[in-house]
């Protein structure tokens, strides 16, 4: 399947405000009272954004494992910048703990989605993220790229997409796990029932797709869980954001907004991040700053995943970020989720 646009990516987050917007009930002004309007209007404009500051994000982290009740093996940190404004958490889950396992759960609702809070509680788990993209059909919601939940294929991987009118073959990221538990990061693509795994993406660039495709290097990809979303952010240990070659271009993906990431460190430890974001106290990062983030702590690989209103991390039933300023869950489609010994 292709998706007709990669604007779907953004799960719908830039229409939020214009949905908010014209679902107000807006009573009947008088013309006169029109230009009193616009001047309080005018003053009020840009409240609530928080200042920016220069320079990438510098970050004080904090381990909040102890206070969690987190048992070994399982971290989590709690990062603030100040000057940013920037809130952040960090969780460190050595994979090979006895005890420890992560997987990649897809919704089992009617409507194809639900609140990271339940999916974590249904595992009977200790912590989770929200995962990959999704968009609403005639039928409910649909995860976009691959999606393998215990082994079931839920959903494919997206062989390519149209930018203006435009068609490009694409590979996109993914995280998965294998039968023993050992995390990979790296691109994919496949078919209804199977998927291969790549060490580069395809060399897309906007306006320029390209014609033949280079098949040599991708190898069959036996992952139990994996959830795609995109684009890679670290590789081999240094940054690279990979957006123009996902195809992620004329969309609002590389755009400061609240984020979650996923990573590897040198250990073979996974690495799940939330950033909040569209709020007073964390402005949120750019695809840029969330690989320094992930850099922070050792990635090796990383990977941006949904972010904007999805971004969530549950730990002990308690949602510990505020997902775009408020403690509203959104209902995803998938999530990663860690389950404690």
């Amino acid at each position: 399947m292709m998706w007709p646009s990669p604007s779907y990516a953004v799960c719908w987050d830039s229409l939020k405000p214009l949905r908010t917007a014209s679902s107000m009930r807006v009573p009947f002004l008088r013309a006169p009272l029109l230009p009193a309007l616009l001047v309080v209007l005018g003053a009020c404009w840009g409240c609530g954004s928080p200042p920016v500051q220069n320079g990438p994000p510098s970050v004080v982290w904090s381990d909040v494992s102890e206070a969690l009740g987190l048992p070994e093996g399982i971290q989590v940190f709690e990062g603030q910048d100040e000057n940013a404004p920037l809130k952040a958490w960090m969780a460190r889950v050595d994979v090979h703990t006895p005890g420890i396992d992560v997987q990649v759960v897809s919704s089992d609702d009617d409507d194809g989605r639900e609140s990271v809070s339940d999916m974590v509680r249904d595992a009977g788990a200790c912590l989770g993220v929200n995962g990959g993209y999704f968009l609403q059909n005639d039928s409910g919601f649909e995860h976009i790229g691959l999606l393998i939940a215990d082994g079931t294929f839920v959903n494919p991987a997206t062989p390519g997409v149209y930018v203006d009118g435009v068609r490009y073959q694409v590979r996109r990221s993914a995280l998965g796990l294998d039968a023993a538990n050992t995390p990979r990061i790296g691109w994919v693509s496949g078919t209804e029932d199977a998927s291969m795994w790549w060490t580069k993406p395809i060399d897309n660039s906007a306006g320029a797709p390209v014609d033949t495709v280079d098949m040599d290097g991708g190898v069959f990809w036996d992952a139990r869980d994996a959830v795609a979303a995109g684009p890679l952010l670290v590789l081999d240990g240094s940054k690279q954001v990979a957006a123009d070659e996902e195809v992620f271009f004329h969309t609002t993906i590389p755009n400061v907004h609240p984020r979650t990431a996923a990573g590897i460190d040198e250990e073979g430890r996974l690495l799940l991040l939330v950033v909040d974001g569209r709020q007073q106290s964390s402005r949120g990062v750019d695809l840029d700053e969330l690989a320094d983030l992930m850099l922070d702590f050792g990635a090796t690989a990383a990977l941006n995943m949904d972010g904007g209103g999805s971004s969530t991390m549950i730990v002990r039933d308690a949602l510990i970020n505020r997902p775009a300023g408020a403690t509203y869950q959104r209902e995803v489609v998938s999530g990663i989720i860690v389950s404690c010994p």
